[in-house]
């Protein structure tokens, strides 16, 4: 990879510190809300199904934005109006769950929020991967993990302290107060984030000429670079992994299922992400100087020994321990699994294969939220965990054989 000039160092430094402090203050506002939304849903009478309904269609609209704003990184001129656009929506919708009074206003409000993060998502890790030379990426995505979950420890602790002060109208005062680091957060992505240039071929017409705005049909048609057989190998554990990753919010149900009060439900999301924020830096270095197959099978293998422990559900002690641990599933395969898709392809389809691989995972998410829903209400509450775990343990397996050739080699 070509060393860019000081001034581009210095900007692409800068952007990695914005992308940080960006994630910390949307996800500060996004675990608030998040963590309580299950007893939400339950005072307005809903319950697994209807949960598992909101989640799927909500991430299944993400699925597509996702495609779709990875293939517009590869080829628009401009990304930070993508990533932008996707934070100010996001922060825009959460104060309204405030004022809903009907289970299925969730359904839209969800809808907007994840409609959001999909469209900005694959922009901002393909600015990410310009900003920093490959042998640093697992790094930077590590420390931006590291600064997303540092923000979900945020939230449910500002959460709990609503939650004790307001009491049974709690829960609403926690929606409104997400809208402030919500606007935070915008603020800084306008102001912070820089474009990030690289040598991407399908930004310029065969005649050098810079695409202008009559171009848009043959930047979007260009499919000059193919995605290499390692990306489609890794693509195929994950995706199977994902059918059995729902909505986290099974795991809050099952917790109060067993026993541990809905109050507490954002300590178990605070829980979650201390080992989530102190993990996924190093992880993400480690990966740099490892495989990062082997790093993100053994986060597979340990999210199916949380699995089967919240299916045989043995006591609210085991529930908590298993709920820390969960943390560290995340740091080992969130910002590595990023950095593995990113090493598989070349710096001209990075968009592409982020935006291919955000769909198929989370697609196969919204089967997986339906599939547990389905399994919940049938068959009872220990099924779907042992599916899951069944699954993770199988991909784990498909992680580990290695495909010869990658980017990176």
């Amino acid at each position: 990879m070509p060393v860019p000039p000081p001034e581009n160092q210095s900007s692409a430094a800068r952007n990695i510190y914005a992308f940080g402090i960006t994630s910390f203050l949307n996800d500060t506002a996004s675990e608030m809300a998040y963590w309580v939304l299950p007893a939400f849903l339950a005072s307005l009478g809903a319950g697994p199904a209807q949960l598992g309904l909101i989640e799927g269609v909500a991430e299944s609209v993400a699925s597509f934005a996702k495609l779709f704003s990875g293939y517009l990184a590869d080829r628009v001129p401009r990304r930070k109006p993508l990533v932008v656009g996707g934070y100010l929506v996001a922060n825009a919708v959460k104060p309204i769950l405030a004022v809903v009074t009907a289970w299925w206003q969730i359904l839209f409000i969800r809808f907007a929020d994840r409609l959001a993060k999909g469209v900005r998502g694959a922009p901002r890790d393909v600015m990410v991967a310009e900003s920093v030379p490959n042998n640093r990426l697992g790094s930077a995505y590590g420390l931006i993990q590291s600064m997303d979950s540092a923000g979900a420890i945020a939230g449910p602790l500002t959460a709990l302290v609503l939650l004790a002060r307001y009491g049974s109208q709690g829960m609403r005062a926690v929606f409104l107060a997400a809208a402030v680091p919500g606007f935070i957060c915008v603020l800084v992505a306008v102001v912070g984030i820089r474009e990030t240039s690289s040598s991407r071929g399908g930004n310029e017409r065969p005649n050098g000429r810079t695409p202008g705005k009559g171009d848009t049909i043959f930047l979007l048609s260009r499919t000059d670079a193919r995605l290499p057989g390692s990306f489609y190998f890794v693509l195929i554990a994950v995706t199977l992994f994902s059918l059995g990753n729902s909505s986290d919010m099974f795991l809050v149900l099952r917790a109060q299922n067993i026993g541990i009060p809905v109050a507490l439900a954002p300590l178990l999301g605070l829980v979650f992400n201390v080992t989530y924020t102190l993990a996924s830096w190093p992880a993400g270095w480690v990966s740099d100087h490892l495989s990062r197959h082997w790093i993100a099978a053994a986060g597979y293998l340990i999210f199916g020994g949380v699995y089967l422990v919240f299916g045989r559900a043995p006591s609210t002690l085991a529930i908590w321990i298993a709920m820390a641990v969960y943390g560290l599933y995340n740091a080992l395969t969130q910002p590595v699994l990023k950095a593995l898709v990113v090493d598989t392809v070349g710096e001209g389809v990075r968009g592409r294969a982020l935006g291919i691989y955000f769909f198929l995972t989370s697609a196969a998410t919204l089967a997986a939220s339906l599939i547990t829903g389905g399994l919940w209400k049938f068959y009872g509450a220990n099924v779907p965990f042992y599916f899951s775990a069944g699954l993770a343990v199988l991909s784990s397996g498909l992680l580990l054989v290695e495909p010869t050739h990658s980017a990176r080699a």
